[in-house]
């Protein structure tokens, strides 16, 4: 018996394959809840009432997934093109603080219209620069990005704790470490009164559809998924593939700062550095389990929130560990690496 590369992928299978992976991963999980002393469907059923049982959850919800959404964009973008962006962690906090810095410093005076679209302009920017380097540390001295952006990751993290530690540090904040907020004419509109969720789900979601536009109907997009494929044979056919990551980074760095803006602008106000959950290497996640598809990272993002909120849910009533969550989305991850396998390889005798 061996791997026989398959010549076709049956599109019922690749639509499929992110299903069966999350199903394998909530089998693998429910083991662990039943060895926790827990009856499974129920906790289960406690993570879906935790995360859409009320307004508050369900709006909650949805205000942890446009983060995710963007960052699984970012991932997505980068990985089509075999650019391998670990580091939305840090560009996540690029973004934020330069927003944030912006805000109070340069453009706090303008109104809403103005300052809103120019402060996304700067997260975007703060976010490509952390990854323009690494990019050109790649074209330049065949260094790996992986490594580089990965430990980029924990620069910017450290570079933000100085910086609001220090020069940006809010006076009025009793000397508990935040940066200065951003001003009131920064803030995002509401989706919903009295809650947290703002249009920055609205944003993520037609980004998405932009994203998928731009991969599937444009030039852009036909070089950047060649590139991926078979970097010497898009090279051979034409095809300039330093310019083309040179754009893909800017995408996808853009992508993940325009998440910590969002975050900053849309629920926090000011940049902790515990700003982030993990937005950043979730979105590795999300963009796996939508296997690098743009509308995909919508379905997957939500799932990952419903995870991650519901599972304060269910550790309140039912005492589980709310570790579980991370659990899931791990076993996700690696049920839907050995999916994507199976839909590119099949067994032979």
């Amino acid at each position: 018996m061996r791997f026989e590369r398959r010549e076709h992928r049956p599109a019922a299978l690749v639509i499929a394959t992110p299903v069966i992976a999350v199903i394998a991963a909530l089998a693998v999980a429910g083991v662990l809840i039943a060895f926790a002393g827990a009856p499974v469907l129920t906790a289960y059923w406690k993570i879906l009432t935790g995360a859409f049982g009320s307004r508050l959850s369900t709006t909650e919800t949805l205000t942890r997934a446009a983060p995710l959404m963007l960052t699984g964009l970012a991932a997505a973008i980068a990985f089509r093109a075999r650019l391998w962006n670990i580091g939305a962690e840090g560009q996540f906090y690029f973004g934020a603080i330069a927003v944030a810095a912006a805000s109070a410093h340069l453009f706090g005076g303008l109104p809403s219209l103005l300052q809103i679209p120019i402060l996304f302009v700067v997260g975007a920017i703060a976010g490509m620069v952390l990854l323009l380097f690494p990019l050109w540390l790649r074209l330049r001295f065949s260094v790996d990005e992986v490594v580089t952006t990965l430990l980029l990751n924990f620069v910017a993290i450290l570079f933000v704790s100085m910086l609001i530690d220090g020069v940006l540090k809010d006076p009025t904040a009793f000397g508990w470490p935040q940066s200065e907020a951003v001003a009131d004419a920064a803030r995002l509109p509401k989706l919903l009164a009295r809650s947290r969720l703002h249009i920055g789900l609205a944003i993520a979601v037609v980004l998405a559809l932009v994203v998928h536009f731009v991969q599937s109907r444009t030039v852009f997009g036909l070089q950047s998924r060649a590139a991926g494929l078979n970097p010497a044979g898009a090279g051979f056919a034409g095809v300039p593939l330093a310019r083309t990551l040179v754009i893909v980074a800017m995408m996808s760095g853009g992508l993940a700062g325009l998440a910590g803006a969002i975050e900053v602008m849309g629920v926090k106000g000011y940049v902790t550095t515990d700003l982030s959950p993990g937005y950043g290497y979730s979105g590795i996640v999300v963009a796996m389990l939508a296997n690098l598809n743009p509308l995909g990272v919508v379905l997957a993002a939500l799932f990952t929130a419903i995870m991650f909120v519901g599972a304060d849910g269910m550790s309140r009533s039912m005492g589980i560990p709310t570790y579980i969550a991370d659990v899931t989305v791990a076993l996700s991850l690696i049920s839907m690496l050995i999916a994507v396998f199976f839909t590119q390889y099949r067994i032979s005798r």
